[in-house]
């Protein structure tokens, strides 16, 4: 019997192994969402910490076992990486998409209110140049310095990557915690009407953008740390920043639409 041997790979594309992820990951996710929306029935309240511990498990197994194919499997080659690029700009429109449903609720209550007023009677909205025009400048400086920590990436500027890292990090985590003393210091509430639901949805939603964006970037920090981005090899930073710099865009437009126009400081006030 002669011996065998796995033949070489003669392309450059990756056949994905057959991975459990995103299934366990799509299993957690229903529970999550299923747990919270009967929690907010007054239902019991332990399904949805359950869903959430699935999906952070699904997230570092899943990450883990990329990280695996990019960084000590070579898998990640240069024809691989496209694919993948275009991968992360369609999940990206798909993120507009969700937006876009959101304002467009926003637009059609604001713009055709009920009883010809906005805000609704009774509904004191928030000064959208006080904490909400703080928030703005976090986003935008946040911006700036994970841009920096790319370009520091791609001259090979190891200290400069993670400083820049570090900064954005501390950033992002800083616009949450304005935004939930904002949220906590609201004078309404999320059950309180079209306003509020619209509101709170809307910047809800990209909180938890915030939130999801900072996780990736702590991730890519200590990736950096242990030397595993390369400037012409570092796909996952330069996803993570992609995903920061749409999330500070839809961050303008929450600004300008919801927090200034929204507030009645806009061209149709009285309306």
């Amino acid at each position: 019997m002669t011996e065998t041997h796995a033949a070489p790979h003669k392309h450059p594309y990756h056949l994905v192994d057959p991975s459990p992820w995103p299934v366990v990951g799509a299993i957690a996710a229903g529970v999550l969402t299923a747990g919270a929306v009967v929690w907010f029935h007054g239902g019991p309240a332990w399904i949805w910490p359950l869903g959430f511990l699935l999906v952070l498990a699904t997230m570092f197994f899943w990450w883990r076992d990329v990280i695996i194919e990019a960084t000590y499997r070579g898998y990640h080659t240069p024809v691989v990486q496209i694919g993948l690029r275009y991968g992360m700009a369609l999940f990206i429109a798909s993120e507009v998409m969700f937006f876009a449903a959101f304002f467009w609720a926003y637009f059609n209550a604001r713009l055709f209110p009920e009883g010809g007023v906005w805000p609704p009677k009774g509904i004191i909205p928030f000064d959208p140049f006080s904490l909400p025009l703080l928030n703005t400048l976090i986003l935008l400086t946040s911006g700036v310095t994970v841009t920096w920590a790319h370009h520091a990436l791609r001259e090979g500027d190891r200290q400069g990557l993670l400083q820049g890292l570090a900064l954005t990090i501390l950033l992002g985590l800083s616009f949450t915690c304005v935004q939930a003393y904002e949220y906590a210091h609201a004078a309404f509430k999320f059950g309180g009407g079209i306003f509020s639901s619209t509101f709170f949805m809307a910047t809800g939603f990209h909180g938890f953008h915030v939130i999801i964006g900072t996780t990736f970037l702590i991730v890519c920090f200590f990736r950096a740390r242990a030397n595993q981005f390369k400037p012409d090899h570092h796909f996952g930073f330069e996803a993570a920043a992609w995903y920061w710099h749409f999330v500070d865009v839809v961050w303008l437009f929450l600004f300008v639409c919801i927090y200034f126009f929204g507030s009645g400081a806009g061209p149709y006030e009285g309306q």
